[in-house]
């Protein structure tokens, strides 16, 4: 079967198939995320984002309108604490 086969099959599963079939898509990605190719200038471009938001965790108001509490670092899922890496992401999800 093509590839253009399959999706004109695909496409004729109602929308929540589909959504689910894109879920387990995404899971067998994520289940090797060494298998992802990662260009060097996406890594560092992660490390600075991340390197960033880490100075900024609990600093800041809300935002208007919002009166919840700010989010500090002690209250960051371990997996949003300790990432670095699209390899290291994948890997915890």
């Amino acid at each position: 079967m093509t590839p253009k086969a399959i999706l004109n099959e695909i496409l004729q599963l109602p929308l929540d198939e589909r959504l689910k079939l894109v879920e387990a898509i995404w899971d067998s990605i994520a289940a090797t995320p060494e298998a992802v190719p990662v260009p060097d200038w996406h890594r560092a471009e992660l490390d600075r984002r991340l390197g960033g938001a880490a100075l900024r965790v609990g600093r800041g108001a809300p935002i208007a309108g919002n009166a919840g509490p700010r989010l500090g670092s002690d209250r960051l899922p371990s997996c949003f604490r300790a990432v670095r890496t699209p390899a290291q992401y994948c890997s915890t999800h």
